[in-house]
Formats: C-alpha cells, sequence, structure tokens
C-alpha cells in the first residue's frame, strides 16, 4: 500500500487533521539538530488530541505506513529524523497546560508544550519546573520524555523521569493507554511509564504527561571558579557537595570560556586564566550559608584546587556568570562540533577524561577539544571543533574513526555513550558500547510487543 492511500484514509476518518506534503514543510519538521543525515520525509500531520494520534496509529498499521514523532526538534542524535519516507506526527498543535492539581503540586501537560513555557506556569503557581537546559525555549515536554532529559538541574532534582508522575500514551498498535494517574504510590505491578521515558519515541507516542512541580528555589547563589586541573573540578564537587545543598554543579574548559566571551555573550569572570571553570550553585538560605560557602572557597584555595573564583552578589550578576555556561552551545555551533554526550561515574571522571584528551590528541593534535557538562552527575560534553580547512563531510568521517576509540574508553569505564541526548541513528552503530547483547534482545522483545508492525520510529536505537 501507498504512502497516498494512507494519507487518503486519514483525509476521510479524520476531515479536520492538517497534512502537510510541500517540500518546505517536510524539509522543516523532517529534521532535528541533527546534521548527518539527509531528510527524507512524505507527509507531516498535526494531530490535536489523543484520539486523533490512535486513529493516525491505526490507519498507519492497516496501510504500512512508518511514523516518526516530532517535538522541539532539538535533538542531538537524529531521534526526530525522518530519512525513509516516514511520514512524521508533529505535536507542535498539542500545546495545551490542562488541569492544575494544587495540593499534589502537580499539572497535566500536553506533549507539545514548549518547556519554557511548563517553568514559566510554574514560576505563576509560586512552583518551579526543575528540569533546565539551553533548548529549554524551543524543546517539547513529549521530546525530553522520550530522551528523558537532564540538563542543568540534575544534581538536585533529577531527570526528567524524576517529574513524571503518570503519562497517556497510544502504542504501535493504537491503544490509548493512562499510566499510573500521577500517583506517587501505586505498587500494582508493572509501571510502563518508565518504558515510554527514554524510549525515544519507539513504543508510541506520548500524548500528556503529568508533570511533578517542585517549591521554588530560594536566593539562588552561584560561584564560578578557576581550577588548575581536572582533578580539582572532582575535589571541588566533594568539597562543596559536603558543605552545600547544591542546585547545580556545572564544569566547562579555557576554550569555551574563551569563545563565549569571543563571540561578546559575557565578559570573563576574572582576570585569572585557568584550563578548567566550575560553576556551582546553590540556595543561600541564610548568612551562615554564604559564610559556609566562603569558608570552603577559602580552604579550596589553600589547598590549591581554586586559582580564582567570583560569587554572585545580585539576580543579575547570577544571570551573567550562567551565561558562561549556558552560551557555549550556541558559541560553539559556528564551528560545526562533533559532539559526543558520555557519562562514567564520577569516581572515574579524572581518570576517563585523561585518557580521552590523550586519544583525541594522538590523532588529531590540531583539532580544538571543548569540554563542558553537568560534572555533578557524571555527564561530559567532548566537542571537536571542525577546522576550517576541511569539509563537514571530511571531518565528521575523521571524528567517526576516533569514536571506536572513545567508545572503548567508555566502556572501560562501564559508562554510557549517550547520558541525556539519546542514541537515535547517530548512536546506534556504538550501543554494544554500553548495552550488551541480551539487553539489546530483550529490549527488541519489548518494542515488539508495542509496536508489533515496527511503524513507530524505526530504524532507531536499533534496527
Amino acid at each position: 500500500m501507498t504512502t497516498q492511500a494512507f494519507l487518503t484514509a486519514l483525509s476521510s476518518e479524520l476531515p479536520s487533521l492538517t497534512i502537510k506534503t510541500d517540500a518546505d514543510s517536510t524539509a522543516h519538521w523532517g529534521r532535528d539538530w541533527t546534521v548527518h543525515f539527509a531528510v527524507d520525509c512524505t507527509a507531516v500531520l498535526f494531530p490535536k488530541t489523543t484520539e486523533e494520534v490512535a486513529t493516525i496509529v491505526r490507519l498507519a498499521n492497516e496501510y504500512g505506513t512508518a511514523l516518526v514523532p516530532s517535538g522541539g526538534r532539538t535533538g542531538l542524535s537524529a531521534g526526530a529524523v525522518a530519512a525513509f519516507g516516514e511520514v512524521v506526527v508533529s505535536f507542535d498543535k498539542m500545546n495545551q497546560i490542562g488541569t492544575f492539581y494544587e495540593a499534589d503540586r502537580m499539572v497535566e501537560v500536553e506533549a507539545g508544550v514548549v518547556t519554557k513555557a511548563l517553568q514559566e506556569f510554574a514560576e505563576s503557581k509560586d512552583l518551579y519546573y526543575a528540569v533546565d537546559f539551553a533548548s529549554s525555549g524551543s524543546s517539547q515536554i513529549g521530546g525530553n520524555i522520550g530522551t528523558n532529559a537532564g540538563g542543568i538541574k540534575v544534581i538536585r532534582y533529577g531527570m526528567t523521569r524524576n517529574q513524571i508522575l503518570g503519562l497517556t500514551v497510544v502504542t504501535g498498535k493504537g491503544d490509548i493507554l493512562e499510566l499510573n494517574g500521577g500517583m506517587l504510590k501505586n505498587a500494582t505491578g508493572y509501571d510502563f511509564r518508565h518504558l515510554f521515558i527514554g524510549a525515544e519515541g519507539t513504543l508510541g507516542f506520548v500524548t500528556k504527561a503529568l508533570i511533578k512541580l517542585e517549591k521554588q528555589p530560594v536566593n539562588l547563589t552561584a560561584m564560578v571558579l578557576g581550577v588548575p586541573d581536572f582533578n580539582s573540578v572532582v575535589g571541588l564537587l566533594d568539597k562543596f557537595g559536603k558543605a552545600l545543598n547544591l542546585t547545580a554543579f556545572e564544569f566547562f574548559d579555557h576554550i569555551a570560556v574563551t569563545k563565549v566571551i569571543e563571540a561578546g555573550h559575557t565578559k570573563a569572570p576574572f582576570e585569572s586564566e585557568t584550563p578548567f571553570y566550575v560553576l556551582l550553585e546553590f540556595e543561600a538560605l541564610n548568612d551562615e550559608v554564604l559564610e559556609l560557602a566562603m569558608s570552603v572557597f577559602e580552604t579550596c584555595a589553600e589547598e590549591g584546587l581554586i586559582v580564582d573564583g567570583v560569587m554572585s552578589q545580585s539576580v543579575g550578576q547570577l544571570h551573567e556568570l550562567w551565561k558562561l555556561r549556558e552560551s557555549i552551545s550556541e558559541t560553539i555551533s559556528v564551528f560545526t562540533p562533533y559532539k559526543n554526550d558520555v557519562s562514567v561515574l564520577i569516581s572515574h571522571l579524572g581518570d576517563f577524561i585523561s585518557d580521552i584528551e590523550t586519544i583525541v590528541k594522538d590523532n588529531y593534535p590540531d583539532f580544538e577539544i571543548c569540554w563542558f557538562g553537568h560534572i555533578g552527575d557524571g555527564n561530559l560534553h567532548l566537542n571537536i571543533l571542525k577546522p576550517a580547512n576541511l569539509t563537514k563531510d571530511e571531518f565528521f568521517e575523521k571524528c567517526q574513526t576516533v569514536n571506536q576509540y572513545v567508545f572503548d574508553t567508555v566502556k572501560k569505564y562501564k559508562g554510557s555513550i549517550s547520558a541525556e541526548h539519546g542514541v537515535g541513528m547517530t548512536k546506534k552503530p556504538y550501543l554494544t558500547y554500553t548495552r550488551t547483547p541480551a539487553e539489546i534482545d530483550y529490549m527488541k522483545a519489548v518494542k515488539a510487543i508495542f509496536d508489533p508492525n515496527n511503524i513507530i520510529n524505526p530504524g532507531k536505537i536499533f534496527d
């Protein structure tokens, strides 16, 4: 059966459904931020309700049409790319914030709600949505759930998984399931909610979520610290983590800071230049907490863990210091970076980063390496910047050659090849570096139960 027959059937059953087939639309909604794969999207659908999504999936099974979910398309692993003639299901029109459960500090949202919109809604209720990252102004909740998004507050609040109290999903068979219903306690067997979180839309489509909101943090205060080496970064995490209730602990290197300053996003935090920097954030609930933070700072400086540092004195200065970290991705994007998003146990971080730097320098001594990451949860972002004398394809080919060595090192330390960006298609060839063949077989078996005809985001995570 043809895709056109599927679209004709859809138009008959859902006459109000928006369907786009023009080249501009298929190119726009058929891709995410990944640039590794050419887009081959046949059509884009814009459902408005869970029931419409279920109808789309039912007919897709009947006509043998593959579907790809599309949210804010900010993914970095090609998890939302339609590369093989699939039909894209966009959740742009399912963007309503629904019932707010005040006593439960919980809100129901549709999958197309933008992360920033949820953050602003929470603030309007004097509450806090804790998942935050650079793309919060365009990423959508459904996509965050699909990749179990992390970001800068994981050390305090956990991943997206920790915020999800319930889901409404449409399985690959077209069944509508309401999972967990928002309950904190529910000991009634398998919790399928957690299968869909991080599944990258391969089991079905998330259409709604019940989101846990937190209390607003009080008097957030940041320190930016210049440190002499990476082992000092880990030492600072230990010392400040024991003394303070941290809300964030980020790190970045000198190259990242230099690029951000040269791009005009902010100014240097202090006169000293150091190989690595730490940005830590905490709630300064009272003067005693501030005094404790300064006491730890002085001790670490005496021990040689800190070369220089600054602490925010106002909300405005807090935001300026955060620009050093939050502007990195946008700044280096002009250099067509080859990104690796990996994680290892914090105990292994020093040895791991030393091994990786040796690998990259030995193979590509002329490449600039930009490190940054959420060091408080063991997540590192390795960015290799493209030299001006190489084409994108030449550059990616060279980087893919070294991937084996990078992922061999990840495997050596029993880490993850994808800490928060998902597997999609870009990491698919390397899944065995983190998952055993037995685990992958179980994943495929779960996929077959929820999506027996393999029509929902096929070719992502595994074949």
